[in-house]
């Protein structure tokens, strides 16, 4: 937690110098939610995240290097800087960004088809905001991973703000956690925002979707700037940061790792027009 959030604050402070290659979605105030679903983890179960993926990539273990490299659109960044904070995919960790709302569920629901069908044990985390529970692909998704009975957790962050619009005035009043329930699915309603008992919490979760059961997983939590950039929101009330300790040891050696990683993605080169076909499939 203490990584993602200095590194978050870290992009605060450097996105004016305008050496950043891309739009920035923060996950300040939400950290606890990626390192509490992602503990219990391995390598080989995939993650798919949103527009707002920093703190996803870095609690399944993605490289700090690497991610400081995309987001300045520099040469050996996860895509060597073709995807930037929004896509930040990294097959080493399997993670996988997606940034329009809702669109990595459909993607998700099919790794995890994959996963069932070859047998290898693996299970998918999707990871979407209150906003995406409001697109027909987040319901179908749905219905076809409990027909199946999918190894799949959908986790729904509710921060409560699609961009700058509240909840109550995009949705009908209900608990979002009941839309688990129509489609016959495992719920689990988190209102705790400890990471701890985050982590508790997801150890059951993880087990029971191991055994081919899809689970739908809504907690509730806040964001402290702005839907896209650096500029800070007054909405934020309630900080879970504020209630942990961290030795200063530890704050010193997290702050010397991240400035290197920063400063050196500041120096290096940017892609070649050698390079525009790599990566190209089609």
């Amino acid at each position: 937690m203490l990584l993602i959030r200095r590194v978050e604050e870290e992009i605060v402070a450097r996105y004016p110098k305008q050496l950043m290659r891309c739009p920035v979605h923060l996950s300040l105030g939400q950290e606890a939610i990626g390192v509490g679903a992602c503990h219990y983890l391995r390598t080989s179960d995939s993650v798919f995240s949103t527009h707002r993926s920093h703190a996803h990539y870095l609690a399944k273990g993605g490289n700090l290097e690497r991610m400081a490299l995309e987001i300045h659109g520099k040469i050996g960044g996860c895509q060597d800087g073709r995807g930037g904070s929004m896509h930040l995919n990294d097959k080493s960790v399997n993670v996988m960004s997606i940034p329009i709302v809702a669109s990595a569920i459909p993607l998700a629901v099919g790794a995890a088809l994959a996963n069932k069908i070859d047998g290898n044990g693996n299970i998918v985390v999707c990871f979407f905001g209150d906003a995406a529970v409001e697109e027909g692909v987040f319901h179908e998704s749905m219905n076809f991973a409990s027909l199946m009975q999918l190894p799949i957790i959908f986790v729904c962050e509710n921060n409560q703000f699609s961009v700058d619009t509240h909840i109550d005035k995009r949705q009908p009043p209900r608990d979002l956690i009941s839309i688990g329930s129509h489609y016959s699915m495992v719920g689990w309603q988190i209102h705790d925002r400890s990471v701890f008992k985050i982590a508790e919490k997801f150890e059951s979760i993880i087990a029971t979707a191991k055994h081919n059961a899809p689970n739908f997983v809504v907690l509730d939590t806040q964001r402290s700037h702005v839907h896209c950039g650096v500029d800070k929101e007054f909405y934020f009330q309630h900080d879970p940061f504020q209630e942990l300790a961290f030795p200063i040891k530890m704050e010193e050696e997290i702050k010397a790792k991240i400035t290197a990683a920063f400063d050196a993605a500041e120096a290096a080169p940017l892609p070649t027009p050698e390079m525009a076909k790599d990566h190209v499939y089609a």
